[in-house]
This record gives C-alpha cells, sequence and structure tokens, in this order.
C-alpha cells in the first residue's frame, strides 16, 4: 500500500506543470573565450548582475563562471547540465541548435557583441586574401567552422561560385589569438595572415609591416553578430524567472559599459590578467563605432541560411523565432 501510495506521489509530481516547480538556485555560465566579445559576461561577473535582478523577481540564485575551455567543451557542458548558458559565435551556436532542434531544444536568448573580425596579413607576402597560394598559412580560431572560415567561404562562394566555396579552406591553421599575433609580427614562418579580433587585430596593426585587407562586415554586408548566448529550451521552460534575470542582467551589463567605458575597460582588463595592455587602449577599442554591445542580433539569419546552403546545417531557420526565445530585446534582429 506504501508503494502504491509512493509511486502515485511521484507520479502526480512528474505531471506537474514545469513553471510550478522550483528553480534553480545555482546557475552555472562558462565565461568563454574572453576579450571584448564576452566582456558582458564579465560585467556581470563583477557586478553580480544576475543576482540582483533574481532576488527582484523572488528567487534568490548564486552564479558560478567557469573556465571549462572552448565551444565544443562548452555545447558538452551545456548538453550535461554542467553549464546552463554557453556563449559563442554565431557558426558554433547554429550547429549546436541544428543538432538539438529535434530534442532540447537549444536557442538563444540574445546576442552580446557585434563586433567585426579582420583579416591581418604581412603586406609584402599577402595583399588580398584571393592571392594566397603554396605553403602559405592564415591563422583563425578553427578550421572550417569559426567565423573567420564562414566568412571566407562566403566571400568564395560570391567570387568563385559553389564548386569552390571551400577553397580558402586548406590555407588555415588553428591558433589562439595570442599565438597569432606573435606568429604574425615575428614574421619569417609560413603565417602570413591572422583573422584576429578585438585588441589582437588592433595591436598587430602597431606593426607598419601589417595590414587589414578584409574585415568580416565586409563580406556581411554590415554590422554583425560576434557573440550571443544560449540554453535549452528545456531549461528555460523550467525556470522563467532565472531566465528572465539572466536577459535583464545581460542587457543591464551591455548599457553598464556604454555609460563608463574606463570602467568597462578595467573589468577587461582584469579578466585578461592585468598584464600586456593598457586601460587606455582597450578604451579606444570601446569608442570604435563597430564595436556594439546590444542584444539584437545582426546577421545571423544570414550565417544560417548560408550554412544550410553548404550543408553545413541539415535544418534551415524560418525565422529569428526558430533561432532565439521570443522577448522584446531581439526583436528587429536578423
Amino acid at each position: 500500500m506504501k508503494i502504491a501510495k509512493a509511486l502515485i506521489a511521484a507520479a502526480v509530481i512528474a505531471a506537474a506543470p514545469v513553471a510550478a516547480r522550483a528553480e534553480v538556485s545555482e546557475l552555472k555560465i562558462p565565461l568563454g573565450a574572453g576579450g571584448f566579445g564576452f566582456l558582458p559576461l564579465h560585467m556581470m561577473q563583477k557586478h553580480r548582475i544576475i543576482e540582483k535582478f533574481a532576488e527582484e523577481a523572488g528567487v534568490k540564485v548564486t552564479v558560478s563562471w567557469p573556465n571549462i575551455g572552448g565551444p565544443a567543451v562548452m555545447n558538452d557542458a551545456l548538453l550535461s547540465g554542467s553549464a546552463h548558458y554557453i556563449s559563442a559565435g554565431p557558426p558554433s551556436f547554429l550547429i549546436l541548435w541544428d543538432r538539438t532542434k529535434a530534442n532540447v531544444g537549444v536557442k538563444s536568448i540574445g546576442a552580446i557583441s557585434s563586433i567585426p573580425m579582420q583579416l591581418n596579413a604581412t603586406v609584402a607576402q599577402l595583399k588580398a586574401l584571393d592571392e594566397v597560394s603554396g605553403g602559405q598559412k592564415i591563422a583563425v580560431t578553427s578550421v572550417k567552422v569559426s567565423i573567420p572560415s564562414i566568412i571566407m567561404q562566403m566571400h568564395a562562394l560570391k567570387k568563385y561560385g559553389r564548386e569552390q566555396v571551400f577553397r580558402f579552406d586548406p590555407f588555415t591553421v588553428t591558433m589562439a589569438h595570442p599565438d597569432a599575433l606573435i606568429a604574425l609580427t615575428s614574421g619569417g614562418g609560413n603565417i602570413v595572415g591572422h583573422w584576429a579580433s578585438a585588441p589582437f587585430g588592433q595591436r598587430e596593426l602597431k606593426d607598419p609591416a601589417i595590414r587589414t585587407i578584409m574585415n568580416s562586415n565586409d563580406v556581411m554586408g554590415g554590422s554583425t553578430t560576434f557573440t550571443m548566448m544560449s540554453t535549452t529550451s528545456r531549461f528555460q521552460a523550467a525556470n522563467p524567472k532565472v531566465h528572465g534575470a539572466v536577459l535583464k542582467a545581460l542587457k543591464r551589463a551591455q548599457e553598464m559599459i556604454g555609460e563608463d567605458k574606463a570602467a568597462a575597460a578595467q573589468v577587461l582588463l582584469e579578466s585578461m590578467g592585468g598584464k600586456g595592455w593598457d586601460a587606455g587602449e582597450l578604451v579606444a577599442i570601446l569608442n570604435e563605432p563597430s564595436t556594439k554591445y546590444t542584444t539584437r542580433p545582426e546577421n545571423v539569419l544570414a550565417y544560417a541560411n548560408f550554412m544550410h546552403e553548404i550543408g553545413s546545417l541539415k535544418n534551415k531557420p524560418a525565422g529569428l523565432a526558430d533561432l532565439f526565445f521570443d522577448a522584446p530585446e531581439v526583436a528587429g534582429g536578423n
């Protein structure tokens, strides 16, 4: 009899609406790869913004910010439940969205930043992307699936057609930004170009032998989302108050960067170890018109449509609602 009652109670709990259950009390949000693209996350951590908005919503939550590696590791962490929100560039997000569309349904809560990546090259060796040849190599964060790899595939499709969409892939090599910076500025090797993000690209351009020969906004036709934040539909449905607090915190962190760029630069400097960079140098980059912090997605659908066209995605989103949770903060994006 006791066993039967226990089974009935368990069934009732399982059948209860998700929203009626207690929301999580601890959030795990990896900090991402670092740098300008992830600055709002560091602002949220520094100023405990999520905790404040969660408390306003009547939920007490603590937030941990682990450093657990690159996009592949973070994707696994999200799917295993060891991370609740992750951040990455559009190509990495779209691959995960495509992979989980039929099950846990990963979607983005909003964009984090819109910052162009720039192809810097030693002009004596490479004056245009189309001239790369032989044993010359261009450093990217990840071959084939990173933002710059997709950008070069887009360029190839427009200029050379579908048959040569991957023509630049053999000339790419995976390197972390600091290593690529050293390789490019030291010269003498086969690294003749580097698709750099801020602040590494700006540092490279201080070398008179290096110039920007292309940037991602050129190919995309305008300002483009650089980093975005996502979670599973299952988690969002089970934790509406916490989810709302995270989204509000993201938007507030972006606003705070604009309100006091010197203070934001100091947070960024601390996140980078406080060495090798000057706060004024970072403020100058924050003041660049192309450095934007907004939850509204820009050109994410363009990435998705292209990746579906070349076979990198099985599914093609019908619109922004397929990729993002419904919220005013993402309305009007593309």
